[in-house]
């Protein structure tokens, strides 16, 4: 399980599908037994302590109206498209359940950043703008060569690492019909590897929770 700040406040936490049942046990335990509610992105639940959690389905999950219902939903296993981009790395994979079944890694070189000004900054920007550009493509290949033939099997696709990457990825044409699968969730990762593409799988099926405390009187 892992924790994060949320902005807006609160914070964020993690849990494996298989954990949320006792999850939620502590949480009334903590805060006394909560209400709960439907709503689009899973489940509220409100303690008498004035604490509420906000339980996000796992992408690809239906809908539940209650915690068994939504604790059911998510330890089913679901096929999950993975794409994670990073200037000049991508990771492609497919997951069945907590197995990630198809994987493929790229990296290009991209040149870094240069302390020299003027001219020589000017050229050196373009040749890692157009290096970034050839990756970003060669990217997009892999995922229609990887992904395409996945896409009417997928529960959702999963993406991480740059957003600004990923929707390059994603903005060409033949990816289109991935496009309705894509979660909303976006994957906090460092250069995909082989080893990072492994561990998204158990980032995308995780349920995220937001924690808010009681307002102070």
């Amino acid at each position: 399980m892992t924790s994060r700040p949320a902005a807006g406040g609160g914070r964020w936490v993690e849990v494996d599908p298989a954990r949320v049942g006792r999850w939620v046990e502590g949480f009334a335990n903590r805060h006394g037994p909560p209400t709960t509610t439907a709503r689009e992105y899973g489940l509220l639940l409100a303690a008498p302590d004035g604490s509420t959690a906000e339980l996000y389905a796992p992408p690809g999950s239906p809908a539940s109206v209650d915690v068994p219902g939504f604790v059911a939903h998510a330890v089913a296993p679901r096929r999950i498209g993975l794409l994670l981009a990073r200037k000049g790395a991508v990771a492609v994979g497919v997951a069945e359940g907590a197995a990630l079944v198809v994987s493929k890694v790229d990296t290009r070189y991209v040149q870094g950043r240069t302390a020299a000004g003027g001219w020589s900054q000017h050229r050196f920007a373009r040749r890692r703008d157009n290096q970034a550009k050839a990756a970003l493509g060669d990217a997009a290949d892999l995922a229609v060569r990887l992904l395409l033939p996945e896409v009417a099997a997928l529960d959702a696709l999963v993406c991480g690492g740059d957003r600004k990457a990923v929707d390059t990825v994603l903005a060409d044409r033949r990816l289109a019909p991935l496009m309705p699968v894509r979660a909303e969730r976006l994957l906090d990762v460092p250069e995909p590897r082989h080893a990072v593409l492994v561990a998204a799988v158990g980032a995308a099926r995780a349920v995220w929770i937001r924690l808010r405390d009681p307002a102070p009187e």
